[in-house]
């Protein structure tokens, strides 16, 4: 029953902007840290940024400086926010989350991930 869903993603030109969303919806209690991962075909899906419940991040080296991650707790939201995008930055792009379920179990849930193509 829960779920991430995720948005935003498209075709963008090289030093272009994207903003990806990823709401969780569901029967949720809360929901603690969260995460955007990407994946391009053939590669290995690789950890991009994470927040804490109270808004702490970090930043893999390949998007510090360019990609901020933010959240709104109120709608169960996290944001990526993609800067100066460079070709690759072409993937498939997840949010992860730790959600407790009103059941009150903690499972680690995965959005179905969306498309960010950047072009030359």
């Amino acid at each position: 029953q829960v779920q991430l869903v995720e948005s935003g993603g498209g075709l963008v030109p090289a030093g272009g902007s994207l903003r990806l969303s990823c709401t969780a919806s569901g029967s949720i209690l809360s929901v603690g840290i969260m995460h955007w991962y990407r994946q391009a075909p053939g590669e290995q899906r690789n950890l991009l940024a994470s927040i804490g419940n109270f808004g702490n991040t970090n930043y893999a080296d390949s998007v510090k400086g360019r990609f901020t991650i933010s959240r709104d707790n109120a709608k169960n939201t996290v944001y990526l926010q993609m800067n100066n995008l460079k070709l690759e930055d072409t993937a498939t792009y997840y949010c992860n989350a730790d959600i407790r379920t009103d059941g009150g179990r903690l499972v680690n849930y995965w959005g179905q991930g969306t498309q960010v193509t950047v072009s030359s």
